[in-house]
């Protein structure tokens, strides 16, 4: 039987962020928090303005790694249900699909893209040496709830019923509002689980009461918990917030695999962070929180901007990769 790896040891974290780290995120402050708060959500134009501005961000702070491939995907699965996204390989990374990470991009379910999110699927690829499948799932405001859930389950279905990989062949990943979708997706009675789950700043608390309450301790230097909270409710509309798929119920639910989780010691979604650290512990999941100094919502994607996106990286990366590894010796063992 395959076995889930256990965590020796915690990374060390440094007591403070680098200056520049620290800079970044108060200049940010004077920055891209306004500007968030003046673009409406409420209207295309505003919508589509925030998705430049983000894919600007990202570009800019994490640019595109020498020697990436990218493998456009868009299938139907026997059922009928579509999956479009991509698969992206580091340098020096096979083609061959026998193990993979799957990554679920952030997004508030309204702004980022594979494309946006390449530096970070590419980093992945080629720390670990695996292919990763970044799922295009379909944005708010024109798709809502419960549309991202159901294209993130059929890009999971299509991995390992379609392709073939073993479940236990495959970590999970992703950040913001993709680490909601993936405990949602792990919730899920009989959906067969990961060796491994890495969160980059999830999204717990979809009401953003956390987030109000650690914003008001220490102002997120990108976003207020109001004007987040208004773009998730472009993919929410009018359903009921105590939905299961909205409202996760990681205490009372099925046991989740190991769990790496890292954030930002300066964004609003620590909260939601530590609080999913407690419930997936409650429910007996082997997990470990990371919480990194002074560093801002997924930073990890934005190594010109954070320098302490690489040993992040490398954290997170070998934790994946031991996951794979350990179910990888007890498959030929058994």
């Amino acid at each position: 039987m395959p076995t889930h790896p256990t965590r020796r040891g915690t990374t060390e974290l440094p007591p403070r962020g680098l200056l520049q780290s620290r800079a970044a995120a108060t200049v940010g402050g004077f920055t891209l928090r306004p500007l968030s708060g003046l673009l409406p959500a409420e209207q295309f134009w505003g919508v589509w303005a925030a998705r430049q501005v983000i894919a600007g961000v990202m570009d800019t702070f994490g640019p595109s790694l020498s020697g990436t491939r990218v493998e456009p995907v868009d299938v139907r699965l026997a059922d009928g249900r579509r999956v479009v996204g991509e698969w992206v390989y580091g340098r020096g990374v096979p083609g061959n699909h026998d193990s993979a990470i799957y990554y679920l991009h952030g997004s508030g379910y309204v702004l980022c893209s594979p494309r946006t999110h390449r530096r970070l699927t590419a980093w992945l690829s080629r720390l670990t040496g695996q292919p990763v499948f970044c799922v295009d799932y379909r944005l708010a405001p024109k798709y809502r709830f419960p549309t991202a859930a159901t294209d993130v389950r059929a890009g999971w279905d299509w991995l390992h019923t379609e392709l073939g990989i073993a479940p236990d062949r495959i970590v999970m990943a992703g950040d913001s509002a993709g680490g909601h979708l993936a405990v949602d997706l792990l919730l899920q009675p009989g959906v067969p689980h990961p060796a491994a789950l890495a969160l980059f700043s999830p999204l717990f608390d979809m009401t953003f009461g956390l987030a109000r309450t650690r914003d008001a301790l220490r102002r997120d230097p990108a976003i207020s918990p109001r004007d987040a909270a208004r773009l998730v409710g472009l993919y929410c509309g009018a359903a009921d917030m105590a939905h299961p798929g909205l409202t996760l119920d990681v205490r009372n639910g099925r046991r989740l695999p190991p769990t790496l989780i890292q954030a930002g010691g300066a964004e609003m979604l620590l909260g939601d962070a530590r609080r999913l650290h407690e419930d997936l512990r409650a429910a007996g999941a082997d997990c470990e929180l990371q919480v990194w100094p002074d560093q801002v919502h997924v930073f990890q994607a934005l190594p010109k901007l954070s320098p302490e996106a690489r040993p992040a990286m490398h954290s997170a990366t070998a934790f994946l990769a031991e996951a794979l590894h350990r179910n990888t010796i007890a498959d030929v063992a058994g």
